[in-house]
């Protein structure tokens, strides 16, 4: 029992003397506390899938107003702007490289005339590929205004409706805003980074000053150290979720629908597993240049590439969707994704809660082997 007591002791010793530390260093402070909100509210605004006043130009060649009709039913779309008319289609690829317009609509000759006459009529929009997912929504949202408006265009008696009636409903996201995928991503991929420089930084900075020398006279244990170093950063590392989190809600309006215990053992576990790689770092690094270099490429890279925050996972080669599960931004992602906006608790949720357990243990396990009580 007494060694178990000393083992606990030596923890809180070592983690009350980091704590010290780290309530007397502004910088720590800051970059654990204020960057996330900071830069959650920096992406969450700039950063948005949303497209909207994409340009489009008409080449109107019947010139009747049903055609004009057409042309007026764009104008009136809030995510469309019609930015001028042109007097045929071949102008378009001029349109296109002046960059004038992202889309034109061809009306054709004789539009209104097989309107009249209940025949289908049929307008050709030409889109400029370059940017493909602006593409796709330039020929999505033209669709549905036309597709809203054919109605009016038909000749009177003529039907312009399926023999098949499809209901469309979207779940978690009804609105489609860009915002409730992005910021629980954004969550994952700034906590990642700020978690391991934290630790990094933070330990490397003892390798330079020498303070780790006075560290090494005490009887603690290399486990105890490793341990005691890494409790203040998690306490901060729980302090910035939940300000972000409070962030995401109140700006962005990010529901909470899951299970709240299941995404705090989510985020604790992700913050050992990111606080431990932090550790490795430092351990093998000694240096605060290099602390800062492998922390941001090992954390900042995986985060953003290979955890679905900005593409989904599936999309990716085989080789890279393996390798993608070793990456612990994926599974929080995942799991916030799950919790805030889907509902989910540990059921649904327990195989990335499994995945980021141990990815921490390991991180704590390599850190503990590789620390030597040495200054060579």
């Amino acid at each position: 029992m007494n060694g178990i007591r000393l083992f606990f002791l030596r923890i809180y010793a070592v983690a009350f003397k980091e704590a010290l530390h780290v309530r007397r260093d502004v910088q720590t402070m800051i970059m654990a506390l204020v960057m996330p909100v900071v830069l959650v509210l920096l992406f969450g605004f700039g950063v948005s899938f949303d497209l909207d006043h994409l340009a489009i130009a008409v080449a109107d060649q019947d010139h009747t107003p049903a055609s004009r009709a057409v042309a007026h039913a764009l104008e009136t779309s809030s995510d469309l702007r019609l930015v001028g008319g042109l007097d045929s289609a071949a102008d378009a690829e001029q349109a296109f490289h002046r960059g004038d317009a992202v889309g034109v609509l061809v009306v054709p000759r004789g539009f209104a005339a097989k309107l009249a006459r209940g025949e289908p009529s049929d307008v050709q929009l030409l889109v400029a590929g370059s940017d493909g997912s602006t593409a796709i929504q330039v020929l999505a949202k033209a669709e549905a205004v036309i597709g809203a408006s054919a109605a009016r265009f038909a000749a009177p008696g003529a039907s312009v409706s399926l023999p098949i009636s499809v209901a469309t409903y979207i779940r978690y996201n009804p609105e489609g805003r860009s915002a409730l995928m992005i910021v629980p991503g954004l969550v994952a991929y700034i906590l990642a980074i700020i978690a391991v420089l934290l630790t990094a930084l933070a330990i490397a900075r003892e390798w330079e000053r020498g303070s780790m020398e006075q560290l090494f006279c005490t009887p603690v244990g290399r486990v105890e150290i490793v341990v005691g170093k890494l409790l203040p950063y998690l306490v901060l590392g729980v302090i910035a979720v939940l300000l972000v989190l409070a962030a995401g809600a109140w700006v962005f309006d990010v529901p909470f629908r899951g299970d709240l215990w299941t995404l705090a053992a989510a985020a604790v576990l992700f913050l050992i597993g990111m606080l431990g790689q932090g550790l490795v770092i430092s351990v093998l690094a000694r240096n605060q240049m290099i602390a800062t270099q492998a922390g941001v490429l090992s954390s900042m890279l995986p985060s953003m590439l290979l955890s679905g925050f900005l593409f989904p996972v599936e999309n990716l080669p085989t080789p890279l969707r393996i390798f993608s599960n070793l990456v612990p931004a994926r599974h929080f992602i995942a799991a916030l994704r799950g919790v805030l906006l889907r509902g989910n608790g540990f059921a649904e949720l327990s195989g990335e809660l499994l995945a980021l357990a141990a990815f921490a243990a390991t991180m704590l396990l390599i850190a503990a082997l590789r620390f030597r009580r040495r200054l060579d």
